[in-house]
């Protein structure tokens, strides 16, 4: 008997001490294999590059340069897998669930500022969009900005969707 009620408070204790060790097994947001990328980015009040561009699994961008960009209309280009596997790492944290469209929190936001849309397009055709408007002071928006700004120089297409004024040209 003795041994028992030994054993009782020592199991509890270790069921209590294991519940504060943290999960390390738990995945964070990823992009599941097979998922397209998807980023639009909006115009802004003057002359801010407005194109699309997405990467695939296998590391091929599409790109479509609409106003205000080096290069107008659609080319194609290969960043490699691994250009792919880290986009898709570093946005994992603004996906949303699969099939819905959320707005990426900012603290506060300039006005007139360029507007993004990030989608995820699974295997079945699925998509998870993430909203957001450039100029973040604060929040996740913030560190968003900061990503978003990379994604040219990282897809390869940075002297594409260069900014350009045309003349003749309205903003927007």
């Amino acid at each position: 008997m003795r041994s028992v009620s030994f054993m009782i408070p020592t199991f509890l204790t270790a069921i209590a001490l294991g519940a504060c060790t943290p999960a390390t097994d738990r995945p964070g947001p990823v992009a599941a294999t097979g998922d397209q990328i998807l980023i639009s980015v909006g115009p802004c009040f003057g002359f801010c590059p407005v194109y699309d561009v997405s990467i695939a699994p296998d590391g091929s961008v599409a790109y479509d340069g609409k106003r205000h960009t080096e290069l107008l209309g659609a080319r194609t280009r290969s960043a490699g897998k691994s250009a792919y596997d880290g986009l898709a790492r570093d946005l994992a944290p603004y996906r949303p669930a699969s099939g819905l469209t959320e707005r990426v929190a900012c603290e506060a936001a300039i006005s007139d500022t360029s507007s993004y849309s990030i989608t995820w397009i699974d295997a079945a055709g699925t998509k998870s969009t993430a909203t957001h408007s450039r100029g973040c002071s604060g929040g996740p928006g913030q560190a968003l900005d900061k990503l978003l700004e990379t994604v040219p120089a990282r897809l390869g297409i940075d002297a594409w969707a260069k900014q350009v004024t045309r003349p003749g040209t309205s903003r927007g």
